[in-house]
């Protein structure tokens, strides 16, 4: 029987395919997603704080960020406290785009769970944030605190 791992990398994988094919008359990758919803959620993030929140590395954060930033969905002003430290704006452009990007991730939910019972989608999801829960223990270095 194939693992947990398994399973959740086939319905990454896939979920970025979908995302792809909705996303291609648009200047925005299949992770973009992740990082205007945290952003616009959270205006004047750091960098570093953005690379934490969505457990990926800093030096794809900033790749990122200079992709959408070029294409016009975000701005990176220096901290005025700390000028080392770049936060992160949304810009109109991105907050018009939450809709869309909103309606993307509905519709694969909901094609993925088309099959499921409430019961059964609440049960899911409450299995899937225990597992969540341990491996962002895992990345956060809390994991058996």
């Amino acid at each position: 029987m194939p693992s947990i791992s398994r399973y959740i990398n086939v319905i990454s994988r896939c979920g970025s395919m979908y995302r792809s094919e909705r996303l291609k008359d648009t200047d925005l990758g299949t992770t973009h997603h992740t990082y205007l919803l945290t952003i616009c959620r959270n205006p004047g993030i750091s960098q570093e704080q953005l690379a934490r929140k969505i457990y990926i590395n800093k030096s794809n954060v900033t790749r990122n960020l200079a992709v959408l930033e070029k294409n016009g969905y975000i701005e990176r002003r220096p901290s005025e406290t700390d000028k080392r430290v770049m936060l992160v704006y949304p810009t109109e452009k991105a907050e018009n785009t939450l809709p869309l990007l909103r309606e993307i991730i509905h519709d694969w939910n909901t094609l993925v769970a088309e099959d499921f019972t409430e019961e059964e989608l609440e049960q899911l999801r409450s299995m899937l944030a225990r597992i969540a829960e341990r491996a962002t223990g895992y990345a956060d270095g809390t994991e058996f605190d």
